[in-house]
Order: structure tokens, then sequence, then C-alpha cells
């Protein structure tokens, strides 16, 4: 009864909005704040009300042939009448590549369409409700799971009984396709450009092609728009990156071990289940068993190599290629989002994988706002999503997917170009609207943020049981000491633990949400508490002045706020092989006084310069872009580490130069140590 009454009223508010969504450009009502508004609630409405098709016809395994021969399978979904009969007028139709195959799509959109178990299913994810509990993260889970985020990963069967179709495609090498996978290479985004123009042509598209789809599905959406294929006309990306090397694979050199074995695993097997139906009814397909014979378990052979080589001279050829700036794999790795020309709606989060990408693909995108817009959560890449449909909070993924698609695939206007462009969760703080987040360079007015430097000190705190308990000051201190950190294992519980996992560990909140136990094995500084509400708002850079004790070294840094209780969140995170550290000066930001704001270093064997024992290095270290609000009474934290195990570890040969010995930080003010910070407000420091 209580789920009736819901789909009556959710039908009623759809009928009595559908003049706003039809009827001319002053119809639509005006976005307001992060929920939308009056146009929130008709996008809402307009998703979970009565579609114009009841049923959906499904096509199994329909064969994709590329230029090369090698064929893909997809499953195409389409708007069915009562007798589940396709419909004859061709729609617009979205996209989805995924290598984690179509069959768990299959299976994850059937759970979701069980009569009446789904519904209440998807009813009870979203009433969970642990805030406050030291099990909050599982309703960050639960209730991703309940906004839209299954169906923007597998296929949403509300968008196709509005009329679109969809289509999902194993990409090459994974389920059931033909060939080798090409993990996000050339060869596979020819193959996107080339599913896109099939789709196009049939008979029932009508030529207007979408994509969506999460993380890997959010990555190639990025990718096939920079190439503008003629059918593209707009893509939802939820949790894409554009660096892959430098978002999770060796962000800083510090090798991605928490994400990438399971990655691999994951996609390698998944891969080698059989096409069961087909073996049944006489058409199995040979060639994919000879691909996969092949090549059964790609790159898992390169992954061994890397932590069994001692020396780099002596590591695969594949892994060098990766490992070098200027290789055609890394190339393939590389987004341009400067070329994209079609709506694109970026969804993010602060602790995603692919956090630092996400803002960059945002503003390097050449459209005007509201035809690209950036909404970033403080979530972790499973639980995107998982604040929605109240006062002040974002509408439901699926939702602002389908309001996307409206608007640039069916030419509804139903206000959504007017939302954000730019939609924040302030970590500390509500949802906030901004016409701009992050830009590398920005006209400095009273609604900016102004880095400022925070520098390392000495003087003890008195807030942190840590190795060293320091201090942060705003003005330049005289202070010279060595702070002396060796590598641990408190990094197991951490937040950069829970980002590595993808978000899983996320449900442990004495980890992922407080730095405290990571602490007692780190180096803290710590300022001085804000006098009043200080935003943190944009790119964070930190420079520190090190010592080795050997040939390499490992750093991680990272920027928390520090609660009067002395719970200590982490704000961002960010790493470097001290090896590593020169830095890309094409592709980094600075402020006007010079000091970096976004220290791109080149993360490549090439650019490897080791460290002289005992002499200082100076190190710059990038760090994603953050919006906080530090309330009164808080306090601004960095933590230095030796370490971040299981997040990263140095692949062997650098692991060895680097001894497992302590490293230093040399306090020194001829060569100062500090946090390039962006701020507004008067934080009183």
């Amino acid at each position: 009864m209580k789920h009736a009454l819901r789909f009556t009223v959710a039908a009623v508010a759809a009928a009595m909005l559908v003049p706003f969504l039809t009827s001319g450009a002053s119809a639509a009502p005006a976005p307001t704040g992060p929920d939308g508004g009056a146009a929130g609630a008709a996008w809402q409405a307009t998703q979970d009300g009565p579609q114009q098709y009841p049923n959906i016809h499904i096509e199994w395994d329909v064969p994709i042939t590329m230029s090369d021969g090698t064929v893909l399978k997809g499953n195409v979904y389409r708007p069915a009448d009562a007798a589940s009969r396709p419909i004859d007028t061709p729609t617009p139709t979205v996209v989805n590549l995924t290598p984690y195959t179509k069959l768990v799509s299959n299976l994850a959109d059937h759970a979701q369409s069980i009569p009446g178990l789904s519904d209440a299913l998807l009813g009870l994810f979203r009433e969970i409700d642990m805030s406050g509990t030291p099990l909050s993260g599982v309703t960050d889970l639960t209730k991703a799971f309940g906004g839209g985020e299954l169906r923007n990963f597998t296929v949403d069967r509300q968008l196709i009984k509005s009329g679109y179709s969809q289509v999902v495609v194993d990409v090459r090498g994974t389920g059931f396709s033909q060939g080798t996978w090409d993990m996000l290479r050339q060869r596979e985004q020819q193959d996107t450009v080339e599913v896109i123009d099939w789709a196009a042509r049939q008979p029932w598209s009508n030529g207007r092609i979408g994509m969506n789809g999460i993380s890997y599905s959010g990555i190639n959406q990025v990718q096939a728009a920079q190439q503008n294929p003629p059918a593209l006309k707009a893509i939802f990306p939820v949790v894409p990156g554009s660096d892959l090397m430098n978002d999770v694979l060796a962000p800083g050199g510090g090798f991605g071990f928490n994400f990438i074995p399971l990655w691999l695993t994951a996609i390698n097997g998944l891969k080698l289940v059989p096409d069961l139906a087909s073996v049944l009814n006489g058409q199995f397909d040979t060639q994919w068993l000879a691909d996969r014979v092949k090549d059964p378990l790609t790159f898992m052979d390169v992954l061994l190599n890397v932590y069994t080589t001692a020396r780099v001279e002596d590591l695969d050829p594949r892994a060098k290629e990766l490992l070098t700036g200027t290789s055609r794999p890394r190339d393939g790795w590389l987004s341009d989002p400067s070329k994209i020309q079609v709506p694109t709606f970026v969804t993010g989060g602060w602790h995603d994988l692919f956090t630092y990408s996400e803002s960059k693909i945002y503003n390097e995108i050449p459209l005007p706002a509201g035809q690209k817009q950036l909404l970033m959560g403080n979530t972790y890449h499973v639980n995107s999503g998982n604040e929605y449909a109240k006062p002040g909070l974002p509408p439901r993924l699926d939702v602002l997917q389908r309001a996307w698609f409206d608007k640039w695939l069916k030419g509804i206007d139903n206000g959504i170009d007017g939302y954000g462009p730019v939609t924040l969760r302030q970590q500390g703080g509500g949802w906030i609207t901004t016409g701009s987040f992050a830009e590398p360079s920005v006209t400095a007015d009273a609604q900016s943020a102004t880095h400022q430097r925070m520098y390392l000190s000495a003087n003890p705190s008195g807030t942190a049981n840590s190795v060293y308990d320091g201090s942060l000051t705003a003005a330049a201190n005289g202070d010279t000491a060595r702070l002396s950190i060796a590598p641990g294992l408190t990094s197991l519980c951490s937040n950069d633990a829970a980002q590595g996992s993808a978000g899983i560990l996320s449900i442990i909140d004495g980890c992922a949400k407080d730095s405290r136990i990571q602490e007692t094995n780190g180096l803290t500084f710590t300022s001085a508490p804000v006098a009043e509400p200080t935003s943190v708002s944009g790119r964070i850079a930190v420079r520190l002045n090190t010592v080795q004790d050997a040939a390499d070294g490992y750093w991680v840094v990272t920027v928390n706020d520090v609660a009067p209780d002395g719970q200590s969140t982490v704000l961002s995170s960010g790493q470097i092989m001290a090896s590593l550290r020169e830095i890309d000066e094409a592709n980094s930001s600075k402020a006007a006084n010079g000091d970096y704001t976004d220290p791109r270093p080149f993360t490549s064997l090439e650019h490897r310069q080791p460290t002289v024992p005992g002499e200082a290095t100076t190190l710059d270290i990038t760090m994603p872009a953050t919006e906080a609000l530090l309330k009164p009474g808080h306090r601004l934290r960095v933590d230095v580490y030796a370490g971040n195990f299981p997040k990263g570890l140095p692949i062997l040969p650098m692991l060895l130069d680097t001894g497992l010995k302590a490293q230093h930080v040399q306090l020194d003010p001829n060569r100062p140590s500090f946090v390039n910070v962006p701020v507004r407000g008067n934080p009183g420091w």
C-alpha cells in the first residue's frame, strides 16, 4: 500500500509537471540550489512517474563487427508495447561499454526489476541511516545503491520506457566479445567510436547517441567525446579519470598496490566466463575461446614482474612502456578534455580514485557553463550519489542523468542546463552551488579562495599523538630541526586505504574518517583553531625539504580538518617517490607569487633522479582539489608519512632503493617546508 501510494503521488506530480517540460523555453522552472528547486522536483517526477511505454524488449548478444574483423557482443534494450513487441519508432540511444561484462550488468538490472521486491529493497536502501554511529560508512554504501548509481552502472529501465534505446557492450577481450583486452588504449578507443557509429545507423535509433556508465565506462566516455564522433550528442560519466597513470596506476610513482591487483583479477576472471547459452544452442564462438587461450590473464604477468625484478633495467618491456611518459601506451591513457564539444555532466567524489582528474575534466572542456556540469560528493569510488532527494541535497543520479539526456538528446527544455554548473559537497559542511571550482587561474575577488603558505614548524601544537607533534604557522618561522619518520603499517587503517579499496574499507569509520590511528606513525603539523568559518577551496600543494638516507624515498602527505574533540579527517592526500620529483612545468600551475598550486610530476623513468643520501632534496607534492569548511574551533593539519601500504607500494627496484630506511623532514628557514592552501574567509591564523 505504501509503495502504491508513492507511485500514485509520483504519477500525479508528473502529470502536473508535464506542461513545464514540454511547452517551450519560458515554461521550464529555473533550477535553484543543489536540489534544483521546482525544476529538481520536476525531474524526479518525470523519472519516477508512469512512462510512455509499458515494457522493454531485449536482444541478447548482438554481434558488432569492428574494422579489424573483431566481433564485440552487445545487449540491445528497446521500448516495447503491452505485448512486449519493440516499438517501430526510432529513438535516441544510450551506449555503455563495460569490461565488467554485460552479464553482470544484466544480473544487476534484473535484481532491480523484480516486481514488488526490488522497489522494496531500493526503498530500504534509501531509508537505512546509521549516521552518527561507528558504522556510518555502511549508510554511504546503501544510500548510493538506492540513489540511482546502480541504474547508471547497468541499464535504466525508466529511461528506456520513456523512449530511449540502450546498448550495453563488452569491450574487446572481455565478456563475450572477441579479441585481446586493450585496457582503454588506442584500439579500444577506436572500438568505442565504431560502436557509436554502429548504434547511430541501426533502424531502431534516430542517430542521436548519448553515453553513460561508471568508472571504466566513464573514462571511455571522455576518451570518445574528445574524438567528437558526429552521432555523439551528450555524455554522463560518473567517477571518470583522464590521466590513468597519475590517477590510479602509479600516482607520484607509488604503484596502486591496493586497487590494481583487485581490478585486474576481477576483469580477467569475468572475461573467462563462457557464453553458456551459445554452448547449449550449438552457436559457441570458437574465436572467443581462441582469444582467451591466447591471453587468459592480461597484464597479470606484468604485475608479477614489477614486484619480482630487482633492477629497472630488467623490467618487462611492457612495464617500462607504462612507466615511460613518451610511450604509446601512456599516450593512450592521457585524455584531452579540451577537445570535447558535447554536453558533459561529470560526477565525482573527494575520496574517489580519480578525484584529481574530475574537476580538471570539467575545467578543460571548452563549453559554456550549463553545457558542462560538475557534481562532487564527499564520496569514494563505489558510493557516488549517496546524498539525495531531500531539501538541500542533489537529485538522485538517475534523475540527473534522465534530465541531462532529455535535454541534449530529445531537446526537452527542462532547465537542467541551468543547474549548477558546479555542485559541491563541502567536507565539514553542506551542499553548495557555485559558478567555478579549482580553475588554474581565477581573477581574485571577494568570492575567490586565495592561496597562502602555512609553514611547518617544530613548535609543539599539543593536539596530536604522533611521532612528532609540530605546528603550522601563517608567518615564516626560523625553526631548524630534523624530524624523522620511518615506514610503518598504520596506513592499513587510513583514508588512503579506504580510497585504494574503491571505498569498500570506508565502512570502518575509525580509519576512513579519523586519522588518529595512522598518525601514531606520522609527523603532524597543526594550526591554531580558526576564529570564523573558513573554506578550503581548490588545489593544494605541499613543499617539503627532505633528506634521504638512501637513493630514494616514498613520501605521503595529507591535509586534514581537526575537530575540537581531536578527530582528524582527511580532506586531500598526495604522494611522490623522491626520485620522480621532477615537475612537468608545462602541465603544472602556479600562484602569482610563483608557488606551485598544482605541481605535476613527470612520473616517468626517463626523468628519474636518485637522491643523494644525506643531501637536502626539495619535493613538491600535488594534491587533488577539494572543497571544505573549517568550522570555528577546528584546525588545519598536515600529516607526513614514509609509506602508504596498501594503497601504494613502490615497484621492487624503487622499493629496494629506499632501503625502507627512515626519512627526514629538514626544517630550514632558508628552504622552508609549507603547504600552499587555498583559503576563503578570515581564519585568524
